[in-house]
């Protein structure tokens, strides 16, 4: 199983491992396409406002700015250690030890606009690079990465079972057809129901948790719904593929 999830903006700062090689990283195949990105990063952070309004910051971000002129330079560290927010914080896989730990590493990867497709130990530096960012003079990111990326998700999904945890914008960066996909509803008292946007990050890191962990291989919607059960989420499957995780408002 391999559970795949959305990147973050905010990334921890610094790292002790070596600068940026793309050697070092996993699936060769998607390097032109992240030397070409990482140049034109590095170029673009020559001009602060044309990096402002390529990348939607604010002047007070302009450290996001620094961070990509350094991106071929400074230190990195895990995947799975260098984003943070909600969902990292749910998933928490600096907690998992032994057996659990191993797992989380073999089973977990990240899409990312940078990069890719990451796995949890490739090391990476801090930078700023949304999958909506267009640089300027060259197509968007999803024109740019479905022809290298679907072909390598397509493999993997052969291969195993994925869990598509990306959000929409992520997943527009290469399709993967027959993953299994989640959503976060909200229940009312009438019945009605409604797509959690703010807690979503939250119920699909505590997933990906259980998911990482778990001694289980689960080879369907069925089974990832049945551990997310066992773990007390209130879990449907409206379509073969399709989980709906269901909360009370």
């Amino acid at each position: 199983m391999l559970v795949l999830l959305p990147p973050s903006e905010t990334k921890r700062a610094g790292g002790d491992g070596p600068p940026l090689s793309l050697d070092a990283l996993s699936h060769r195949e998607l390097d032109p396409v992240r030397k070409e990105l990482l140049d034109e990063l590095v170029e673009l952070s020559a001009d602060v406002e044309a990096s402002r309004t390529a990348l939607g910051l604010s002047p007070r971000q302009d450290d996001e700015i620094a961070r990509n002129a350094a991106v071929w330079s400074s230190g990195t560290m895990p995947a799975l250690h260098r984003y943070t927010g909600v969902l990292y914080d749910a998933l928490d896989v600096s907690s998992l030890t032994g057996a659990a730990a191993a797992r989380a590493r073999a089973r977990l990867a990240v899409g990312s606009a940078l990069f890719g497709l990451l796995r949890a130990e490739d090391p990476v530096p801090a930078y700023r690079l949304s999958a909506g960012s267009t640089l300027p003079g060259r197509p968007t990111l999803a024109a740019r990465w479905r022809p290298v990326l679907e072909p390598v998700l397509a493999a993997l999904g052969t291969d195993e079972l994925v869990v598509d945890l990306r959000s929409g914008s992520y997943a527009g960066l290469g399709r993967l057809p027959g993953a299994v996909t989640v959503t976060v509803l909200a229940q009312r008292p009438d019945g009605k129901r409604t797509v959690v946007s703010h807690h979503n990050k939250s119920h699909k890191g505590r997933l990906a948790r259980l998911l990482a962990g778990t001694r289980a291989e689960p080879a369907d919607a069925a089974g990832v719904a049945a551990i997310a059960r066992r773990a007390g989420m209130t879990v449907e499957r409206p379509a073969p593929t399709e989980l709906e995780i269901v909360l009370p408002l």
